[in-house]
């Protein structure tokens, strides 16, 4: 799929850049709710890639010293049991970023994609580009996941009058 690492950087600034757009928001605009993206509001919305971004800047941080990971572990123990518990976490991680503040919420979400970007630079290829579960996963949690959001983020955008 990917020949190097780059193209994978790449691929992924591109797709994450308009996610941007959320931090230059009010934080009024970030807290109202849209029925456009499941009823979420902005920081809802970054709440909600940023965790997923989180775990893999967590993988990516332990599989840049170790041939192994024990968070992509967990991780894929999450997923093996989805259907039964995903929007049960998926609500937890909201909740926990939703007792942050917002200033805390906007920090996160502009540093960890480019954070998560530089360790993957340092991350053996073979540990993430060239390991199929390590790549799938960083897909489905980044690239993927940007995609499967993109109507929300459009939502958010536009009730924002952007």
């Amino acid at each position: 799929m990917y020949a190097d690492g780059l193209s994978f950087l790449e691929e992924e600034r591109d797709e994450f850049r308009p996610y941007e757009a959320l931090l230059d928001l009010t934080d009024e605009q970030l807290e109202q709710a849209v029925d456009g993206a499941h009823g979420w509001t902005g920081r809802d919305l970054m709440a909600h890639i940023g965790v997923w971004i989180e775990w893999w800047l967590t993988i990516a941080r332990e599989l840049a010293v170790n041939p192994d990971s024990s968070s992509y572990n967990e991780l894929s123990k999450l997923g093996a049991d989805w259907a039964v518990q995903g929007d049960a976490l998926n609500a937890r991680y909201q909740a926990e970023w939703a007792a942050l503040p917002l200033a805390e919420v906007r920090r996160r979400f502009a540093e960890m994609p480019g954070e998560l970007r530089g360790y993957l630079t340092v991350v053996p290829e073979t540990r993430w580009l060239k390991d199929a579960n390590h790549l799938k996963s960083l897909l489905q949690n980044t690239t993927e996941h940007y995609d499967d959001h993109a109507s929300d983020l459009r939502a958010v955008l536009a009730a924002a009058g952007r």
